[in-house]
């Protein structure tokens, strides 16, 4: 027997209760979600990219899809990015103190959220939600390619 519950209210509440309290925290220390996660797009990887690249690969996150743009825009205002001679965004070190603090908050406020909660059901519960996602979606979420549902249907009956 399975258990009973809503699925879609008890993930959309962890979402907005999680996300909510996430935010409410970096607003105490005057940043925002958006900023943390371009700082950390910015820093990621060997190559800077161009703020043409961290807006096309956060613009999904966002809450819009002129929120990235903004932030970049926030960002240079503030000092805590700059752009090179290639065309290239840069921490600065203002910048590379604000993403080492907001960091430490993220890593802080984690430590809340995942109380009494092992490695192991964190990593279960994921996978739960992703083949979940794929069951309606069709597609494998950020681990591959999951079988579609008529596709599991035709396996079962073999």
């Amino acid at each position: 027997m399975r258990p009973r519950g809503r699925i879609g209210y008890w993930s959309g509440l962890a979402q907005s209760t999680v996300t909510g309290h996430l935010r409410d925290a970096m607003a105490r220390i005057d940043v925002t979600q958006p900023q943390y996660w371009v700082l950390n797009r910015v820093n990621a990887g060997p190559e800077a990219p161009s703020r043409e690249e961290v807006v096309s690969q956060l613009t999904p996150l966002a809450d819009g899809q002129h929120e990235i743009a903004r932030v970049v825009d926030q960002l240079l205002h503030r000092g805590w990015l700059r752009v090179d001679a290639g065309q290239r965004l840069q921490l600065t070190e203002a910048g590379e103190a604000a993403r080492a603090r907001m960091r430490e908050l993220a890593s802080e406020l984690r430590a809340v959220v995942h109380e009494g909660i092992s490695d192991e059901e964190y990593v279960a519960a994921l996978k739960v939600l992703r083949r979940m996602v794929a069951n309606v979606d069709g597609r494998g979420i950020l681990t591959g390619r999951y079988p579609t549902p008529t596709e599991r249907r035709s396996a079962r009956k073999r």
